[in-house]
């Protein structure tokens, strides 16, 4: 069930991109434009570490949930799949943190 999950959501959001505003949110968003998609991503990564600060799992879990859906939407509106960002994810699987961090610093 939750293994295709990503892949679910980035198909309805797409599919949002051609809905009426008026009756999707997602699409208000679009349609509201990136700077509104990023104020979104603040608020909840702001109301993620209230949560977390606040120690109560259940609204951890919710805030969490809310954050990674409206990074979907980002991702949706600069045309970048889940998968990218899994793939990204396993290549840096078993890296120190520490030499992925300092080989990134070479790297600019």
């Amino acid at each position: 069930m939750n293994d295709d999950i990503l892949t679910r959501i980035a198909e309805t959001l797409e599919a949002r991109k051609q809905a009426d505003p008026a009756a999707s949110y997602v699409a208000r968003l679009y349609q509201k434009g990136l700077d509104a998609i990023l104020k979104k991503i603040a608020e909840e990564a702001a109301e993620t570490i209230m949560a977390a600060k606040d120690g109560v799992r259940e609204k951890v879990i919710y805030e969490t949930a809310d954050l990674w859906f409206h990074s979907l939407v980002l991702l949706a509106r600069q045309g970048i799949h889940p998968d990218e960002v899994l793939n990204e994810l396993a290549r840096r699987e078993g890296l120190s943190g520490l030499a992925e961090k300092a080989a990134r610093k070479e790297s600019v």
